[in-house]
């Protein structure tokens, strides 16, 4: 037998929540574009509300502050490169499962960004990140947040434990390192396609080995 109840609330469920995520994403996008059109200091929650007709009260159910919408989409990003990093396979060892994590991200990342905002939004909101010192200084706390769980993933990985065995750390440090230079030359460039910084990302990336290990004299 049909359970009535199921077939009238589960439609009317999924609405609200696809209702819910629309008004999260244009409140995203709003902010993003009133941020990049005049400032990030100087733009107000009355503003991003009035610009998608709804109330304050509506904006902080979905976010705490205009920090948080932000970052809303940095934390999409890293949450994509985490979960390929706890996907990659067993065999492979810390400094490929990281390479391989981070190329898959910029992969895969295009299409879940498209679902929220045009990517090119979101590119130009991490040049907004890097120009505007308050946000910068936020960036940099939580990539150090980011760094330390990522080097906990690669201990878990290796059965080490990074208190008392540095190496985790130190490949994630290096990594993180190449990243945060990547992503401030990318920055500066004319190109702010995912293309263009996932390519800038494996170039770098495949130097550190050689940067590392060998002589810089005489080679190019």
């Amino acid at each position: 037998m049909i359970d009535e109840r199921s077939v009238t609330t589960a439609p009317v469920t999924g609405l609200r929540e696809r209702k819910k995520r629309r008004t999260r994403n244009a409140l995203l996008r709003a902010a993003l574009l009133l941020f990049l059109a005049q400032g990030y200091e100087r733009t107000t929650v009355d503003e991003i509300t009035d610009a998608v007709h709804v109330s304050q009260r509506t904006f902080f159910r979905y976010f705490a502050n205009k920090e948080e919408v932000v970052f809303a989409l940095q934390e999409l990003v890293e949450s994509r490169f985490v979960a390929e990093l706890r996907a990659r396979p067993a065999a492979e060892g810390p400094f490929e499962a990281l390479r391989g994590a981070a190329l898959a991200a910029w992969d895969t990342v295009e299409v879940a960004l498209s679902e929220v905002v045009p990517v090119d939004l979101y590119m130009r909101s991490y040049r907004l990140i890097e120009s505007t010192p308050a946000l910068l200084a936020v960036h940099l706390r939580r990539s150090t947040e980011l760094e330390e769980r990522v080097s906990r993933l690669i201990g878990a990985r290796e059965g080490l434990d990074v208190d008392v065995d540095p190496r985790p750390r130190v490949a994630v440090a290096a990594f993180c390192g190449v990243m945060r230079v990547t992503g401030r030359l990318w920055g500066r460039g004319e190109d702010t396609s995912v293309e263009s910084i996932r390519r800038l990302t494996e170039t770098y990336l495949d130097r550190i080995g050689p940067a590392l290990n060998s002589s810089w004299r005489g080679s190019a």
